[in-house]
Order: structure tokens, then sequence, then C-alpha cells
């Protein structure tokens, strides 16, 4: 798989093509619109149960009805990260153990004092109106488009029924003026196309400002982030000086007393048995070879000594030319990252590269590394069976849990046949030239 090849596949997939992204968009926004118009419904339904509750019974309700509000809102933070802007979930935890009236009143305390219900219920009004009028109006362009081209064939029908029409500027009242009409629906149409996703953008923005965490469920949700990455980090440390530990104890350190154990015998016999003496100090160098051989085993483990001295480009390609399958590393870093994040991906991309061989199946895997909008950016693709996930194993969720301690992310894209497709990000605003 060379790099163009890679980049035509991704180029695809992300819908750069005008045409091919102009159809998403309008799915997309369409798909929007009664996503919105549910969630009026859903939101009127709310208010409902919030009146019920004044006798009792709604305290029941409320919780279930929230949820499916809930659900709604979540699936339009979804369709808006599709567009480029991702959202966060502000959403505060229910409390739990409690049940029956008690436990249904703390639960809709709750969400009532909790400021993203009311943000869901204010996006669930502007859903049809403001935004989801903007998100349809490509949708409508296509519509109204498809009418126009039409015009020449129905204009004497439609002119008879609604008493005269206009065709955007046009009067159709003759042949003439509809054929008119049908070229503007033609230009409509490719025109709708081009604005969707620009339109979708916008609508995603707005969509933002809604949905998006406060800036004190912003502060919470990122206290709570750094909370879960520090007990990760934590855990992970602990582990890993329990592997070192552990190396150290059954390899090097059991090696070097069995040394220590020969030259002891050695030295007794060195008068009485001089052949005896000689293998035995044979056996100490072979054995002082394999001592140091595991020690640079280690020490490669902990902390490369290629990606000290060179960097990360050069240890994954040192990384990729060890591997047993075809790996062809591309880079474009305009400076070496902070050394944390240079270990952090080095490890993310071996543990990658270690699942292609184990698992996939494949033959080939291309290494895409690269620095965009203050973030070192890097993607694994190989040939593979695909069918890769998180809840595949602990490989990938030990990256994501690596990733994390520095707000990076892992995504992963694996359909059945291949190809995989691992993309990492981590923020990086700092860098430090070679």
């Amino acid at each position: 798989m060379t790099a163009d090849t890679y980049r035509s596949v991704e180029s695809a997939r992300q819908g750069r093509n005008w045409f091919t992204a102009g159809w998403l968009a309008m799915g997309r926004g369409l798909n929007m619109f009664f996503l919105g118009l549910l969630a009026v419904f859903l939101a009127w339904f709310v208010l409902a149960g919030l009146t019920l509750a004044l006798v009792g019974f709604g305290l029941f309700l409320v919780p279930g009805l929230v949820a499916a509000l809930r659900w709604s809102a979540r699936t339009q933070r979804r369709l808006t990260g599709a567009t480029g802007v991702p959202v966060a979930e502000p959403y505060a935890p229910l409390p739990q153990g409690a049940s029956g009236w008690k436990g249904a009143w703390r639960t809709c305390e709750a969400i009532l004092t909790d400021s993203a219900t009311w943000r869901d219920m204010l996006w669930a009004q502007c859903a049809v109106t403001v935004t989801g009028l903007l998100a349809v109006i490509p949708f409508g362009m296509l519509a109204h488009g498809l009418f126009g081209m039409l015009l020449p064939f129905i204009w004497e029908p439609v002119v008879h029924a609604w008493d005269g029409t206009w065709y955007l500027f046009v009067p159709v009242r003759s042949q003439d003026a509809a054929w008119v009409a049908g070229s503007l629906g033609l230009i409509e149409i490719p025109v709708g196309l081009l604005i969707a996703p620009y339109v979708l953008r916008l609508h995603a923005r707005i969509t933002h400002s809604l949905l998006a965490p406060t800036a004190k469920a912003g502060m919470s949700l990122r206290v709570e982030h750094l909370a879960r990455t520090r007990t990760d980090v934590v855990d992970s440390s602990a582990a890993e000086i329990r592997r070192i530990e552990r190396d150290l104890h059954d390899g090097a350190q059991a090696r070097l007393l069995a040394m220590g154990m020969k030259l002891g015998a050695a030295e007794s016999l060195l008068d009485e048995n001089p052949e005896a003496v000689r293998t035995l100090l044979a056996e100490t160098r072979d054995a002082s070879v394999r001592a140091l051989e595991e020690l640079r085993n280690l020490v490669r483990g902990i902390h490369p000594p290629v990606l000290a001295d060179r960097g990360l480009v050069d240890a994954v390609r040192s990384l990729a030319r060890e591997s047993r399958l075809q790996v062809q590393v591309t880079a474009n870093l305009p400076s070496r990252p902070e050394p944390a994040v240079e270990s952090a991906a080095y490890f993310a991309l071996c543990e990658l590269l270690a699942n292609a061989t184990k698992h996939s199946g494949a033959r080939r895997v291309l290494i895409d590394i690269q620095y965009r909008a203050n973030a070192l950016t890097m993607t694994v693709t190989d040939d593979g069976n695909g069918g890769a996930g998180m809840e595949s194993g602990s490989g990938l969720l030990g990256i994501q849990r690596r990733l994390a301690a520095f707000d990076g992310t892992l995504n992963i894209t694996s359909p059945i046949g291949g190809p995989t497709t691992a993309s990492l990000q981590i923020p990086c605003t700092q860098t430090v030239m070679p």
C-alpha cells in the first residue's frame, strides 16, 4: 500500500470530493431535522411529566422521559461530531442505590438541578425552528430544483391549480418561462450540494453553543477526567515497576548470581583442575553476554536509546525494519515533540504494530506521522482481516489509557474484511528542536 493509495483512500473515506460530501451533508441535515422534530415532542413530554410530578406520579415518569431526550441529544452530538465539531457530554452522574419514592425524588432532583437538562430542552425547541430549518436548506434546494426541472412538463396544470406560480425570480406563465425555470432548477441542485457541507458546519457551530457543557460543567468534566487519568497513570506506573522488578529478578539478577557462583567454583578449582576452570570461565562469559542482552532489552522496553537519540520518526522506522510485515513509514514533523509525548506515541505504535502482526493477518502496514493543528497525529493502516475494536482485548484499551494521560484520543475503523485504520492524536503545543 503506497502513500498515494493511502491518501486517496482517506480522501474518499472523509468525503473530500465535493459531490460525495454534498450528498452526505444533505442526508445528515435531513436526519438532524427529523431528530429535532422528535426532540420537540420529547421535550413536551418532559414538561408534561414535570406537571404530573406535582401530584407525585410524574416522579417515576420524568427520569425515563429525560433519558429519551438525552438519547436524542447524544445522537445530535454524534452527528455534529461527524461534521468535525465535537461536542462533549455535560451530564452529571445520577444518584445510585435508593429506590421507591425516595429514589425517584433524588433522581428527579439531580436531573432538574443539572444545567445540561435545561440546555437539552433549549436545544429541542431550536432543533426544528432555527437549527432544523438551517440543516434542511440543502435538501430543500434539492427538492425545489427537481420541481423546477419538472416545470417545463407540468407548468400548465400547476399554473391552473395555483392561479399562477413563480420559480425563484421567474414568473412561470409560458413554456419559455418554464424552460428558464427548469434551467434554474438544474443549477440549484449542484449549488445545494456545494453549500451543504458549509451549511451543516454552521449548524454544527450553533448546536455546539446549545449542547456543549457550560464553563462550570466543563471544569467538572475536566477534573473528573484528570482524576481518572491520574489513577490510570499511577496504576500503569505501578504495573511497569512490577514488570521491571520481575524481569530483573528472573533474568539478569539470576544470571549474575549464577556467574558469581561459577566464579567462586573456578577459584576453588584453579590449582587442582585448570581444565574445569576453563570450562567454568567459558560458561560465565556466555552467561554475561546473555545477561547484557537481557539488560539491553529491558532498557529498550523502558525507553529505547534510538528514541532518545534520534527521535520518534527514526525510532518508528527502526521498529518497522525489525517487523515481519512490510511496513512503510511516512512522516512530516517540523520538530521533535517533548520526550513524554514521544514515548507515549512510540509505545502506542509498538502495540498497534504488534496487534497487526499477531491478530490481523495483514501483510502490509502504513504508518503516517504528522503534526497538525498543535497535535501529533498518527495513522496506522493495515490490509488485514479487520474486526478490531476496543472490546477485542486489553491492548487497545491500554493504548487509550496511555494517550488519555495526555488528553490524547484513539479511534479505530475496522470493518469485517479490512482494512483496519487506527488514528491517534496527542495534543502537543510545545516542541523542542532536535
